[in-house]
């Protein structure tokens, strides 16, 4: 497994700071009835059960939101990615079908409410992936987005940059189609879904849809207090 590294700065900003670590071989295809329509009963849940104001005050998000602003961002103006879809779900403006990895974290992502970053492992240069804040001018691509000012954002870096932020994950590791070694990280800087059953969730998802042998998937979970 990759190492993950928690910065002090990150520390000193979010000490509550949780990371699910998740590495497994997989295949990602275009996503199947099955798990589409789990997706889509999630989306009809929490589209009848909040509304716009609720998304705010799911403990997941409002960690995030918190940690946004003691690392210098507004939250409001780059908004984590676990809000972003939230709102999405709730404004009622519908899911895009993608990719299996990716709506399975999305899957995730919408009823944990964390901020989930999936990568592929096989772009991620060195053993090390540090947790540290953006810096001013730092090069970042997000997906989708272009280039992102992530400027005191917590940012994960690799041996050549930034790769995942909780707003948007880095093109040069997103996943693909081609994608057979992932690395997912949960971002928990305020439990809501426990921990533990959240990570249960995600492997059996990916044994399930994702073509995982449930024996060779490698997972832990890493504190910022240690």
């Amino acid at each position: 497994m990759k190492n993950i590294i928690i910065s002090d700065e990150i520390k000193a900003c979010a000490p509550d700071l949780k990371v699910i670590q998740i590495e497994a071989e997989v295949k990602n295809t275009p996503t199947g009835d099955e798990l589409w329509a789990e997706l889509c009963e999630v989306e009809r849940e929490l589209s009848t059960a909040l509304s716009v104001p609720d998304i705010n005050r799911r403990p997941g998000i409002a960690a995030t939101r918190t940690a946004y602003k003691a690392c210098g961002k507004d939250p409001n103006r780059y908004r984590p990615s676990n809000e972003q879809l939230s709102r999405r779900v709730v404004q009622k403006k519908g899911l895009y079908r993608l990719t299996t990895l990716v709506d399975i974290i999305n899957l995730v992502s919408l009823k944990a409410g964390y901020s989930i970053g999936g990568f592929d492992a096989d772009h991620i240069e060195g053993e090390n992936v540090v947790l540290g804040i953006g810096r001013h001018d730092e090069p970042y691509c997000g997906i989708g987005r272009g280039p992102l000012n992530i400027e005191g954002l917590p940012v994960y870096r690799d041996a050549k940059g930034g790769i995942g932020t909780p707003t948007s994950d880095e093109e040069r590791t997103k996943l693909s189609e081609s994608t057979t070694h992932l690395m997912m990280l949960v971002n928990v800087y305020g439990e809501e879904m426990p921990i533990e059953g959240t990570r249960d969730w995600l492997c059996r998802l990916l044994v399930r849809y994702a073509g995982a042998d449930p024996d060779t998937i490698s997972c832990r979970i890493i504190s910022a207090v240690g």
